[in-house]
C-alpha cells in the first residue's frame, strides 16, 4: 500500500513538472510574440530579421545572439556556416535528422525562428528534393536561390508539391538574374511560389534603380536582401546604415505598401565583419521609425 502511494506521489510529482516546464514554454512563446507585435512591420504582414551571413565570420548560434541582440526574431540561414552551440557540421541541407532535431531545439530556446534558407543551389534533380525536405522538416517558408534557368520548371514542382516558396536572388551584373526582367523571363507561366528574393543592394551595384525593380516584379516578390550602399558606381562602394546611402530606402518601404507585400525581409549587413552588430541595430531602427 505504501509503495503504491510512493509510486503514485511520484508520478503526479513528474506529471506536474512536464505540465509546469510545457506552461512556461508556452507563456514565454506567448511573451516572445506579442513583443514582436509591438514592431511596426508586424501590422503590415512583414516580418524583420536577418540573413545570418551577415554574421559569417561567426558560428550560426552565435549569429542567432547577435541576432536576437539586434531585436529580430527571424534568421535567413546561411548554408555554409558552422553550426556552433556544441552542434558539429554545417547547416547543410543534407544534415541528418538528430542534427536537424538539436538545431531546432536551440532556435527555440533562443526564440528566433528560421523562416528562410539560402541562397543554396543544388546539382540535380535528387539533391533539389533534398533541398525540399531539409526546408520542411526545418518548418522553412521560402527557399533562396540562384538556379540554372533549365531547373525552374522543376522547381516549380517541388514548391506546389512541398507548399514552400523559393525566391530567385540577384547577385550584380553579369551574375544570371541581375535585372529583373531576366527574372520574369524565366518564371514565366510556372507556380506562384516561384519568385523574386530582390537584393536592394545589389540592384545598386548593377546600376539599376531598386524601386523600378521591384514595380517591374510587382506581384513576384516573395522576399528582400535590404542592404543601403555609399555609392552608386560599383567602385569600393560598401554597406552603410539604411537610409543614409543611395540605395532610396524610403522609396523601397513606400514601394512594398503599395504592392501590399508580404513575407521576410532580411537585414543583409556586409561591411564591418567582426563587429556590425551597432550597424545592423541603427539601420532596424531606422526602417522601424520609418513605418510609424
Amino acid at each position: 500500500m505504501i509503495m503504491i502511494k510512493i509510486k503514485a506521489f511520484v508520478l503526479f510529482a513528474l506529471l506536474s513538472a512536464m505540465f509546469t516546464a510545457a506552461a512556461f514554454s508556452n507563456r514565454l512563446t506567448a511573451h516572445q510574440a506579442s513583443v514582436y507585435k509591438k514592431y511596426p512591420e508586424t501590422k503590415l504582414g512583414w516580418k524583420l530579421g536577418a540573413q545570418a551571413y551577415t554574421f559569417n565570420l561567426f558560428t550560426f548560434f552565435e549569429a542567432i545572439n547577435k541576432i536576437d541582440s539586434c531585436n529580430l526574431k527571424y534568421v535567413e540561414g546561411y548554408p555554409e556556416q558552422l553550426l556552433g552551440g556544441g552542434i558539429e557540421g554545417k547547416l547543410d541541407y543534407k544534415m541528418d535528422a538528430p542534427t536537424r532535431s538539436k538545431v531546432l531545439k536551440q532556435l527555440k530556446e533562443k526564440g528566433v525562428k528560421l523562416l528562410v534558407y539560402g541562397v543554396v543551389n543544388a546539382g540535380n534533380d535528387a539533391e533539389w528534393r533534398q533541398v525540399f525536405e531539409f526546408a520542411k522538416a526545418m518548418d522553412v517558408e521560402t527557399i533562396t536561390s540562384e538556379p540554372q534557368v533549365k531547373d525552374v520548371p522543376l522547381l516549380s514542382k517541388l514548391c506546389d508539391e512541398f507548399k514552400i516558396n523559393l525566391a530567385i536572388h540577384n547577385h550584380p551584373e553579369p551574375r544570371s538574374y541581375w535585372n529583373p526582367d531576366m527574372l520574369l523571363a524565366a518564371i514565366k507561366g510556372q507556380s506562384n511560389r516561384i519568385g523574386a528574393c530582390a537584393d536592394i543592394g545589389h540592384y545598386v551595384r548593377s546600376g539599376l534603380d531598386p524601386v523600378e525593380c521591384l514595380k517591374k516584379l510587382d506581384g513576384h516578390v516573395l522576399h528582400l536582401h535590404m542592404k543601403d550602399l555609399n555609392n552608386k558606381n560599383g567602385e569600393e562602394d560598401r554597406d552603410v546604415h539604411w537610409g543614409t546611402g543611395v540605395a532610396n530606402t524610403d522609396g523601397v518601404i513606400k514601394e512594398l505598401k503599395r504592392q501590399h507585400f508580404k513575407g521576410m525581409i532580411s537585414a543583409e549587413y556586409e561591411s564591418n565583419w567582426q563587429n556590425n552588430v551597432p550597424d545592423v541595430i541603427a539601420s532596424v531602427a531606422y526602417f522601424r521609425n520609418a513605418l510609424k
